[in-house]
């Protein structure tokens, strides 16, 4: 444990070490909760108690899951919940003061801050890890090998719309297309239309498109319809891989390349690669649980990314991210003062100059 500059975390370390160098356990801290930190009693840092509400995307979900399930073990009077409403549904709740830590698959956009501060919500923006948004077929598929964002366009925008695979290419089967893909709560959702369809397009929502915000429905979706496609996060593809068949995509460089770990990482497997994130409430963050969970998800959660099928984050961007923490520094490194979206990679950008409230 790091004794930084935050309340939680030096008591953490006095109590550690007291715990270790003295015999006589009464003279150990109890933690109790965010507000009555230490009192008289013998305890330990295990005792440390309170709750903590997660929501948001679903692709951050397993990660943020499994943290969870893991401080349980060290921290077992700590209650700690984790929503999946979606990214756009997660900061609804966020910036109203609902929850404490919002998980989300995009960065956070203008309108959400916006939301927040007339609710005087102040929040600190942690990537966490990559993902590769993955775009899959049914097994039995066998005539798509590969897809051009150009052909994703066709069957995706209301004014293109195939309707059937021989829309798209003259080789394929004239079946009609069934698309599965993340309601537009999702930050997933949102991450491809930007992607496909720009500021100007429009995905389709005709019969043939069936949303959830869940994205092991769409897996099943796929799975049951042979002429389907869909898309969501890679450790859905990366853990249900008997059950749908990945598509490689046709990035800039003109190479058709398909999602996994050294792809994401290099940036080859484009322009569906991209970060996730999680974002802290500042009024949650002085709460002792908060902070000993956050710390918590820090240390943990190159091995974690890596465990539920996405790809961890270079060191130095961990290490931006435990200053953004340890600081207390608010606001969002993806737009600029005047509200307009960075471009660049995920180093380029998370750096404390493009920070704006």
């Amino acid at each position: 444990m790091l004794c930084k500059s935050r309340p939680w975390i030096a008591l953490g370390c006095l109590v550690l070490l007291i715990a270790a160098g003295c015999n006589d356990q009464s003279s150990t801290p109890t933690v109790t909760d965010g507000s009555d930190a230490v009192s008289g009693e013998a305890s330990e840092v295990s005792d440390l108690s309170g709750t903590i509400n997660i929501d948001g995307s679903s692709t951050v979900y397993p990660i943020s899951l499994q943290v969870a399930e893991e401080f349980g073990k060290d921290f077992p009077n700590v209650e700690v919940t984790v929503g999946l409403s979606g990214t756009g549904g997660g900061f609804k709740k966020f910036m109203a003061g609902s929850t404490d830590i919002s998980d989300a698959s995009r960065p956070v956009k203008g309108s959400e801050i916006a939301l927040g501060k007339e609710n005087n919500i102040e929040f600190i923006e942690l990537p966490v890890a990559y993902d590769g948004l993955s775009i899959v077929v049914n097994p039995a598929n066998d005539f798509v090998d590969q897809l051009t964002v150009d052909q994703l366009k066709k069957i995706f925008l209301v004014d293109q719309a195939a309707k059937t695979w021989q829309e798209v290419n003259p080789e394929w089967p004239e079946e009609e297309i069934k698309l599965f893909i993340p309601g537009t709560d999702s930050g997933t959702f949102d991450y491809f239309k930007e992607v496909v369809a720009g500021k100007e397009g429009t995905i389709r929502g005709d019969e043939a498109v069936s949303t959830d915000e869940n994205d092991n429905n769409l897996v099943a979706g796929v799975e049951k319809n042979e002429f389907a496609l869909g898309f969501f996060g890679a450790a859905y593809y990366f853990s249900n891989k008997d059950r749908v068949k990945v598509v490689p995509i046709v990035n800039p460089e003109g190479e058709a390349v398909a999602p996994t770990p050294v792809t994401i990482e290099n940036g080859s497997y484009a322009p569906f690669g991209r970060p996730l994130f999680i974002y802290i409430s500042k009024s949650s963050s002085d709460k002792i649980e908060v902070g000993a969970f956050v710390d918590y998800y820090l240390e943990n959660v190159p091995r974690v990314a890596a465990e539920v099928g996405y790809v961890a984050l270079p060191e130095a961007v961990y290490g931006e991210g435990r200053k953004r923490y340890d600081e207390t520094m608010t606001g969002t490194h993806f737009l600029d003062a005047d509200g307009n979206k960075r471009e660049g990679s995920l180093p380029e950008i998370y750096i404390e100059a493009n920070l704006t409230e």
